[in-house]
């Protein structure tokens, strides 16, 4: 099992990484790759889904 200390540590490192995956699908979807950047940004949704069920 997880310690439930590390619970809001996790949460944090998610939301940064659901940021990161927006910034650069929005970057690579400018940068010409489209398929990509979408795919980056529904990451990025799929991400924030679990953080919405976890966080409850």
């Amino acid at each position: 099992m997880i310690d439930p200390q590390l619970n809001p540590i996790l949460l944090s490192i998610a939301v940064v990484a659901m940021f990161a995956l927006v910034w650069g699908g929005v970057r690579t979807w400018r940068g010409g790759d489209r398929q990509k950047g979408v795919l980056m940004i529904v990451c990025a949704l799929v991400l924030l889904g679990n953080l919405l069920i976890w966080s409850l």
